[in-house]
């Protein structure tokens, strides 16, 4: 491993994370177009949702523990969580089925960033 060049981020352990990350961030860009005028509250809810389960899951600490062999599980479990709420909500919003009780569930679970808005994926 060369020292300077981010392996610890990106490497033979961890490298199938990124095609998800940006499955994502492409996810993410197209809801918050779709949805740029939106009003309806619990849409705008969980668009922001969306936004916090990908920075979530792009949270470098996720790769780094899986280089560094610690609690390994714990951040493969963490990246799939995350990837996976984000896709429930965005197959949700796409077909107008917000799951309520879903939403309040994984926003209380991470409750991060109670100021973000998804619109800044415009």
């Amino acid at each position: 491993m060369l020292i300077g060049y981010s392996e610890v981020w990106l490497n033979e352990l961890n490298d199938y994370v990124v095609r998800h990350l940006h499955n994502l961030g492409d996810k993410m860009v197209e809801l918050a177009n779709v949805f740029k005028d939106e009003t309806d509250n619990l849409k705008i809810f969980a668009l922001n949702q969306c936004a916090r389960e990908l920075l979530l899951a792009q949270s470098s600490d996720w790769n780094f523990i899986i280089t560094n062999g610690t609690m390994v599980d714990y951040a493969k479990r963490r990246i799939k969580d995350h990837v996976g709420r984000f896709s429930k909500l965005y197959d949700q919003l796409k077909t107008n089925t917000i799951d309520e009780e879903f939403l309040k569930d994984i926003s209380e679970k991470d409750a991060i960033f109670p100021d973000i808005d998804y619109r800044i994926y415009m």
